[in-house]
């Protein structure tokens, strides 16, 4: 599907302009938002790597993520940088360089411990409110699992972008294993689908609250998932 040709917004447009966009793992909500943010020039907040820093920081810190008050302690004291550039998203904490790091599987495997507390979750809501209002005098593309409902239900584009189990769990073995065959997706869908299954517990992803417009991407390539969401934000603009 050809991509919408949509312009950059302009500064008189982007004051205050949020795109909140939420979804379950495999749906495509990082990789797509970030290219909707470059398509429009937009600042661009992943607020899974924050929770996955927080992981590593705890991990680092040697915390038992099992306790929740010390979980809770950790990301008090959370030395996070994180960029908003869509073409370098780069996460540091306490100045050491965590991009890549917070996508080894160990992380995946052990995030959604850390996820699961809710004062953790008051912390970083709050934090992520800072950020998409520091970034929104640019307009800002904000992703995560609870953006839409709980960090800025406010904004002026709320998305829920989702995909089918099968898609989702193709998608997310052919990116960790490079295929999508039956091993491969078998070895990936305890990380997929039961990592939503406890993130559901505590935050709303999986049924559009009011006024959220879900974008279905089970059977849509990447540009296609990409004008999709454009779509969604040029009906907004107009």
């Amino acid at each position: 599907m050809p991509q919408t040709d949509v312009p950059p917004v302009t500064d008189s447009d982007a004051r205050g302009f949020v795109v909140a966009i939420d979804g379950p793992s495999g749906s495509g909500k990082s990789s797509v938002s970030k290219a909707v943010a470059r398509r429009l020039g937009f600042r661009f907040l992943d607020t899974g790597a924050m929770y996955r820093a927080l992981t590593w920081w705890c991990r680092h810190l040697g915390v038992d993520l099992a306790d929740e008050d010390a979980v809770t302690a950790a990301a008090r004291r959370f030395p996070l940088e994180i960029g908003t550039d869509p073409d370098r998203p780069d996460v540091h904490v306490d100045g050491i360089d965590v991009t890549a790091s917070i996508r080894e599987p160990v992380i995946s495997q052990q995030v959604s411990a850390v996820a699961a507390v809710l004062p953790v979750r008051t912390i970083l809501g709050e934090l992520q409110r800072r950020i998409i209002a520091a970034s929104a005098a640019t307009g800002v593309v904000a992703e995560g699992r609870d953006i839409t409902t709980v960090v800025a239900p406010d904004a002026r584009v709320r998305i829920l972008l989702t995909a089918s189990p099968e898609a989702r769990l193709a998608r997310r073995s052919t990116e960790l294993h490079g295929t999508a065959d039956a091993a491969s997706v078998a070895a990936t869908r305890a990380q997929v689908l039961d990592r939503d299954r406890v993130d559901s517990a505590v935050a709303s992803f999986t049924v559009a609250a009011d006024g959220v417009t879900t974008v279905d991407t089970s059977h849509l390539d990447f540009d296609g998932s990409v004008a999709a969401v454009l779509q969604v934000v040029e009906a907004a603009r107009g």
